[in-house]
C-alpha cells in the first residue's frame, strides 16, 4: 500500500511540474536530494556502527544482564504471564534499553528475537489443552501485542537519531530536542501501557465469560 502511495506521490508531483514548466527544478532536485541521501547514510552507518557495538559491549560486559535482573518489576508488571527466566524476558528487556537510548538499529534485532521467543511460547500454549481454552491459531498472544505497542510507542531518553539528523543538517543546538522527545515518549509510552492493560483485562474478562457459558 506504502508503494503505491509514493509511487503516486511522486508521479502527482511531476506531472504538476510539467504543467508548470517546472521539470528543470525537478530534475536538479532529484540530483541533490540523491546525494544529499548517501552523505546521510554515511553520516548515519557510523552512528549505527559507533552505538551498537557499545551496545554488544555492554552486554558481554555483563551490564544489558544486570540491567534486565533490574527491569523484572516493570516486565512483570507488564507482562504478568511471562514466565520467571524465560528466554523472551533477556531480549525484552534489551530492546527496553536500546530504546531508552534511542537506538533503534540496535533495538530491532533484540525486538525479533523476542518475538520470535514469544511466539514460541504462544506455540507451546496452544499444545497445552488447559491453556488452549478461548485461543485460535494464527492469533498474537497479549504478550506479543503489548510488546510491539510498546516498541512502537518507543519511551527515549536520548533520541539518538534525532540528534544526528539535527547534526547532519547543521541545528546549532542537536541536543536540544531532547526535553521534547522525552515528554513526547513519556505520553505515547503512558498510553500504550494503559491502552495494552485495558485491552488485557478486556480479553480475560470476554474469556471467562465464553468458558463460563
Amino acid at each position: 500500500m506504502l508503494n503505491y502511495l509514493w509511487a503516486g506521490m511522486i508521479l502527482a508531483g511531476i506531472i504538476f511540474g510539467a504543467f508548470n514548466g517546472k521539470m528543470q527544478d525537478i530534475t536538479n532536485a532529484a540530483l541533490d536530494s540523491s546525494k544529499e541521501a548517501v552523505t546521510l547514510c554515511i553520516t548515519m552507518i557510523g552512528v549505527m556502527a559507533f552505538w551498537t557495538g557499545i551496545m554488544e559491549i555492554a552486554s558481554r560486559a555483563g551490564i544489558i544482564q544486570a540491567a534486565s535482573r533490574k527491569m523484572r518489576p516493570l516486565l512483570r508488571f507488564l507482562f504478568p504471564n511471562l514466565p520467571e527466566g524465560h528466554k523472551a524476558g533477556e531480549h525484552i528487556s534489551t530492546n527496553f534499553i536500546a530504546n531508552f537510548l534511542g537506538l533503534g538499529w540496535a533495538a530491532t534485532p533484540a525486538g525479533l528475537k523476542a518475538m520470535e521467543e514469544l511466539g514460541k511460547l504462544e506455540e507451546e500454549r496452544r499444545n497445552n489443552k488447559i491453556s488452549n481454552l478461548g485461543r485460535k491459531r494464527g492469533v498474537a498472544s497479549n504478550e506479543m501485542c503489548t510488546f510491539l505497542i510498546i516498541n512502537i510507542s518507543s519511551l527515549q531518553l536520548i533520541p539518538v537519531n534525532v540528534i544526528a539528523y539535527r547534526s547532519q543538517y547543521g541545528s546549532v543546538n542537536p541536543a536540544g530536542i531532547i526535553g521534547a522527545g522525552i515528554a513526547a515518549t513519556a505520553v505515547s509510552t503512558g498510553v500504550a501501557v494503559i491502552f495494552c492493560k485495558l485491552m488485557d483485562r478486556k480479553k480475560e474478562s470476554t474469556r471467562n465469560r465464553k468458558n463460563f457459558l
